[in-house]
């Protein structure tokens, strides 16, 4: 194994999530949309910037193979918590590189897509559209 963290959080989408080291800790809050103070951080919110990060170092490992500057990427990852019929999520991950072609891009968004680690952990769990922008 060749990293492993932990966090831990009290009073669920009302408490506070605090990482093992102490490094970070934030006050979560329902989000305003679905009837709560906003007044805080959501684990939607959480897992955009993780799973943005993350596809966005699979982007810069791959890159080079598709002749594009990962180093101007840009990855939004766009999580939504769908409520109708019980919960679920849904994402979209759009890239954009200024100047590149589309088509380049989006071959790159594709494989970097089945190496990316939160991509495969949600591969057949939920809907995701990967975008070229």
């Amino acid at each position: 194994m060749a990293y492993v963290t932990k966090a831990t959080t009290s009073g669920g989408r009302n408490g506070r999530a605090v990482l093992e080291n102490g490094g970070l800790a934030l006050a979560m809050a329902l989000p305003k949309d679905l009837g709560g103070s906003g007044e805080g951080h959501n684990p939607e919110q959480l897992f955009a910037l993780g799973w943005s990060s993350c596809f966005g170092q699979a982007i810069l490992v791959l890159a080079k193979k598709h002749g594009l500057d990962g180093q101007a990427a840009k990855v939004t990852c766009e999580v939504k918590l769908n409520t109708e019929g019980g919960f679920s999520l849904a994402a979209e991950l759009k890239v954009s590189i200024p100047g590149a072609d589309k088509a380049k891009v989006q071959a790159l968004i594709e494989e970097a897509h089945t190496v990316c680690p939160y991509s495969k952990a949600t591969k057949g769990n939920i809907p995701v559209t990967l975008t070229a922008v």
